[in-house]
Formats: structure tokens, C-alpha cells, sequence
């Protein structure tokens, strides 16, 4: 869904001191700026013609005053406490007509308006007041509707998205594409959850996101608005237009308008910041794990998440059955930089961020040393980013390749360990590897044999140990050797000579891949 809006560089609510001089019925009147050149960017919300000297109480700010000074020649002290109470007032500029009061611009006005910052405009032709008010106002009336159509049609467009149920990237997807500059979603610490906008805009803000966090506390320039997230007394993040071309006051009701929708978004969606961290998470370890998108431009991401980047140690880590609350809360504990991702069929990444001087042994198997009842696999630590996507797709594969259940795996698990079943595990989609376990196993794949598995693939597992195949499957010897002969009648194969053995145990890994 999507609504097509003005530019909104024209939809400023209001006019700059500088765009009214520029007017072509300004022009006429041959204006020059006399003073306060510096302070033509004020701006202007509102044209007052008045000739008393006490205008200032009549003014609440932002207007810009035409007069005479009729009332004021002649007279140095009620020049200069003209302006000064203009400048109290905090009037955007004033604009002098010359002619019969002052034929020239008159000093004392000028240096007062100076020392005040004050714009002051005098015009060198007669010039009609009434004309250059009626064509302001008509303008400045034109912009705050246009302001406030904007407003409605990006809050419409928002609405309508969150009826559908669109997830949080489409809503800033759609933000960005009103605002034309990149969007970004931080939580109180200014680590960014989400963004949107053209990537490499995007690329460019969060390359330089350290620097900006730092300064998110200040005041708005420069294109940067923010507008905070919240609701029920309690603060939880931001968001940021980066870059904002059109005018502030605009951009901040564009902001506001995208800050209530997200904090809807999150209240109807049952979901929370903590959500939409792991969300951000996720998306960076999934792109990492998948190496679609290069390593050297997930970095913008990486750091602007809060992850260290700089001269770090990086320990890709993949953990089978764990929950990724509780590892990222025993990574808080051991005090451990990292982030943590809920991946696809029960696996979660964690990607480790040490410094160069820790040992990335002891502290995985610290990390390891926490969790119960997980299979925790490692790949070995990477010094360079670029490596960390291979680091991440191995952690994956020895995790993939105990996913069955191998005995007796050290608490860290690493390719080394996995030996034979990491090998049958890349092969798996191999339709000769197919081929193969389907015609050892041919007799135990169907029927009564079925059950027989399990009692092979334990007695294989074990070395071929008899006793703790027993005791495993809580069986007598006498038993256990029944099933045996049965097995090897049924697969017309001798367990005893170690080749038929290892032939078996290949076919019944890759098996087991495959149904994995």
C-alpha cells in the first residue's frame, strides 16, 4: 500500500526569510538585507504590517513586520528600541519601506538589528504592503494544509498496513519511501534494530553509526530528526529520519506520524523491543550464515548492532536445542560481547566478539559449561570478518552432523569430532550416497525390520559393544544377540568383519542424514 505524495520539500508549513525576499512581488521592491545576512534561514509564520513603536507586544514570534517607521523618524531611541523589541519578541525579520520617513536606510536601525541578528530588509521602490501580506499568507495557509494532508496520508498508509498484518520491515519500507531518506529504529542504547531505505544510503549511515549514536542525544540539524518510542510512561527507542531533505518541522511530523504507528505496530502485534532485537539479529546471522550478501557490507550492520568489530576474535558457534533467551542470558552473565539468532530446525547461532588477548577456548567452553541437555558446535575462532561466514556455515555443519544423536561428544563440539558423519553429511543429497543407503539397508527400511534400527545404529555408535548396547537399550545379552542375527539375517551381512561392519555404518549415517 502506498500513497503518492508532493515533494515534501514543498510542503514546509512555513516560509524562510530568504524564500519571501525571493518572492517576484518582493523583487519588484528592489529589497536589500542590511543587517542579520547570517539569520535569512529564520522562519517566517506570519506577515504583520504595523507602524506602532510598541509593536512587540503585539507579537507571539516568527512573524515577519513590514513598516515605514513613520512613527519612528527622527527619533534614535525609539529606532533602536524598535528593534530590540522585535528581537524580544523573537520576530523572524523586519522589512523597511523607504521613502519619506527614511529615504535611506537609517544607521541607527541597522547596527541595532545587527547586534540583535535581526534580518533587516529595506525595499528601494514604493511597494504595496497589502499585496506582499495577502500572497504570503495565502502560501503559508496552502503549506500547513499541504503539511497536514501529508501527515493524514502517511498515517492512513501506516493504518493500513498494520490492518494487513505487515511485519516491521514493510512499515519502515513504506516510512522510507515518504520521507526519501534512510530510516533507522534503535533501542535506548542506540544499537539499531531495524532499518529501511536505498542499502547503500543505508550503508553509508551505519558506517558511520558510532559517531552518530554519540551525538543522537543532541539537537536536530542537518536532516536528522528523530521522534522517540514509547508508550504508558515507559521509553524503549527511536526513530530516525537520516538525512531529511525537506524541512524540519516537517520531518518531525513525519516522524511522529511513523512513531505512533510503530508503537501500534508493537501493541497489536503482541511484540516488544526485545522482539525486534532478535529480529535484527537474526537477519544479520541468517545473511551471514547464508553468504548471500558479502561479509564486508554486513559490517555497517554488525557494528551498528552493538556487536565489536575492531581487532576481535570472532567464534562462530551453532547450539542444538537451546534457547536463545537463555543463551543470550548466559552470554550477559559470563559477560561475553556477542549476538544470538534463532536459526531453522531447532539451531541457534551465536557469534562470539573477544578481544585478541582472551582465550577463545576456555571462555567457548565456559560459555558450553552453562547450558545442559545442548550440542554445542564450534568452528575454529577467525581473526579477519570475512572469514566469519565460513566460520558460521561450519559451526552449522558439525552441529548438523550430531544432530542425530552421536554418543559420548565433548562439550564443544568441532569439525574434528564428527570425523566420518561430517563427511556423510555434505553428501547427503548425493543420489548415489541415496542409492547406497537404500540397498545396505534395504531389510530394515520397511516392516517388522524397522524397529531393528535403532538397536543397529547404537551397537555401530558403541564400537560394536555388545554390553553397553545392552545396557543402553535395557536388554539381556542373550536378547540382544538375537536381534543381531536377526539384523545381519535380514541385511545378509556379517557384523563381525569390520568392512560389511563399516559399509553398514556408512549407509546407516547417510540414512540418517537424509531423514535429518
Amino acid at each position: 500500500m502506498s500513497t503518492t505524495l508532493e515533494p515534501l520539500e514543498s510542503l514546509a508549513p512555513t516560509l524562510s526569510v530568504r524564500q519571501v525576499l525571493m518572492l517576484e512581488r518582493v523583487l519588484a521592491g528592489e529589497p536589500e538585507v542590511v543587517a542579520g545576512a547570517g539569520q535569512l534561514d529564520r522562519a517566517v509564520r506570519w506577515v504583520h504590517v504595523a507602524e506602532a513603536a510598541d509593536v512587540g507586544v503585539m507579537l507571539s514570534g516568527g512573524e515577519m513586520v513590514l513598516t515605514t517607521g513613520v512613527l519612528l523618524a527622527g527619533d534614535d531611541d525609539k529606532q533602536a528600541e524598535y528593534i530590540r523589541s522585535l528581537h524580544r519578541a523573537e520576530a523572524a525579520a523586519v522589512v523597511l519601506g523607504l521613502g519619506r520617513a527614511f529615504p535611506a536606510p537609517p544607521d541607527v536601525m541597522r547596527r541595532a538589528a545587527e547586534r540583535c541578528g535581526l534580518p533587516m530588509v529595506v525595499l528601494h521602490r514604493p511597494f504595496p504592503f497589502a499585496e506582499l501580506t495577502e500572497e504570503v499568507q495565502a502560501r503559508l495557509i496552502r503549506r500547513k494544509f499541504a503539511a497536514v494532508s501529508m501527515s493524514e496520508a502517511v498515517r492512513t498508509a501506516l493504518t493500513g498496513l498494520i490492518t494487513a498484518g505487515a511485519p516491521l520491515q514493510r512499515m519502515l519500507d513504506e516510512i522510507a519511501h515518504h520521507s526519501g531518506c534512510p530510516v533507522v529504529v534503535t533501542n535506548l542504547a542506540h544499537r539499531v534494530l531495524a532499518t529501511a531505505g536505498e542499502r547503500s544510503a543505508v550503508d553509508d549511515v551505519l558506517r558511520d553509526w558510532e559517531r552518530i549514536a554519540r551525538q543522537a542525544g543532541g539537537s536536530e540539524g542537518d536532516g536528522w530528526i528523530r521522534a522517540e518510542l514509547g508508550g504508558r510512561g515507559e521509553r524503549w527507542g527511536q526513530i530516525m529520519l537520516c538525512g531529511y531533505r525537506g524541512d524540519t518541522a516537517t520531518g518531525r511530523l513525519l516522524a511522529d506520524r511513523a512513531a505512533e504507528a510503530l508503537v501500534l505496530h508493537r501493541m497489536l502485534g503482541g511484540t516488544s523491543a526485545h522482539t525486534w532485537e532478535e529480529q535484527s539479529a537474526q537477519s544479520l546471522l541468517t545473511d551471514l550464515v547464508s553468504g548471500v550478501v558479502p561479509a564486508r557490507q554486513l559490517l555497517p550492520r554488525a557494528r551498528a548492532a552493538g556487536l565489536p568489530v575492531n581487532r576481535r576474535t570472532f567464534v562462530p558457534l551453532v547450539v542444538r536445542d537451546g534457547d536463545p533467551a537463555e543463551l543470550d542470558r548466559v552470554l550477559r552473565l559470563l559477560g561475553l560481547p556477542g549476538i544470538v539468532a534463532e536459526l531453522a530446525d531447532g539451531a541457534t547461532a551465536v557469534l562470539l566478539s573477544l578481544a585478541r588477548d582472551q582465550d577463545a577456548t576456555v571462555l567457548t567452553a565456559n560459555f558450553a559449561a552453562r547450558l545442559s541437555g545442548t550440542v554445542v558446535a564450534a568452528a575454529d575462532p577467525r581473526t579477519a570478518w570475512d572469514d566469519v561466514p565460513s566460520g558460521m556455515r561450519e559451526a552449522r555443519h558439525v552441529a548438523d552432523a550430531v544432530a542425530s544423536g552421536a554418543l559420548d561428544l565433548p562439550a564443544v563440539v568441532r569439525l574434528k569430532d564428527v570425523h566420518l558423519r561430517g563427511l556423510i553429511r555434505l553428501l547427503r543429497d548425493d543420489p548415489h550416497v541415496q542409492s547406497f543407503a537404500e540397498r545396505e539397508l534395504d531389510g530394515l527400511l520397511c516392516g517388522p525390520g524397522a524397529d531393528l534400527l535403532a538397536v543397529l545404529r547404537t551397537y555401530l555408535a558403541t564400537g560394536r559393544n555388545k554390553s553397553r548396547t545392552a545396557q543402553l537399550h535395557h536388554v539381556s545379552r542373550p536378547a540382544l544377540y538375537r536381534r543381531l542375527e536377526a539384523i545381519q539375517g535380514r541385511l545378509g551381512v556379517d557384523l563381525d568383519d569390520f568392512e560389511q561392519a563399516a559399509s553398514v555404518h556408512i549407509a546407516l549415517l547417510a540414512h540418517d542424514a537424509q531423514q535429518g
